[in-house]
């Protein structure tokens, strides 16, 4: 014959387990990542890298030829201070430290036109060419990119104004 017996709410019936999964000794497992897991996280992070870094570089190098070319139309602008208070561009021997330094002899000079000589060099850490036109009309600025020879293209182009 079947007994049937029944419960209270608090009580746990005899052959219910603990709530807590019991592990034996061979099943603990410390938590953690395999060397497989970090060696496939760092191929993609290698693979991605590899995609990445010739879009990066190329960005790298239009912005150091938009920065000169930025470069360059400040010191015209500078320039065009210059030349209203002084009647006149500085002369190559000047040069554009003119701008930041006032040359021998300039009585009306009301610089400095630029805040320091860093805006004197180009993105690649050369100074800028200066000349004034034959005809005294105005100057031309330059430099020769990268590589700094003229011509070139890329980053190796010669930026003017």
């Amino acid at each position: 014959m079947i007994t049937l017996r029944s419960f209270k709410p608090s009580e746990k019936p005899a052959t219910e387990e603990p709530r807590r999964a019991r592990k034996s000794v061979g099943e603990h497992r410390e938590s953690g990542f395999t060397l497989v897991e970090l060696l496939v996280v760092l191929a993609i992070i290698a693979l991605i890298a590899t995609l990445a870094a010739p879009q990066v570089l190329r960005y790298l190098g239009s912005a150091r030829t938009n920065a000169a070319k930025a470069q360059i139309r400040n010191i015209e602008s500078a320039l065009e201070l210059y030349y209203v208070d002084n009647a006149k561009y500085p002369t190559a021997e000047e040069g554009l430290s003119a701008l930041v330094t006032a040359p021998a002899g300039e009585a009306r000079w009301n610089g400095p036109y630029l805040k320091g000589t860093t805006g004197l060099k180009d993105p690649w850490g050369r100074p800028y060419s200066y000349e004034v036109k034959a005809d005294a009309s105005g100057v031309i600025i330059r430099t020769f990119g990268k590589d700094g020879k003229p011509d070139g293209t890329g980053e190796d182009q010669d930026v003017t104004n």
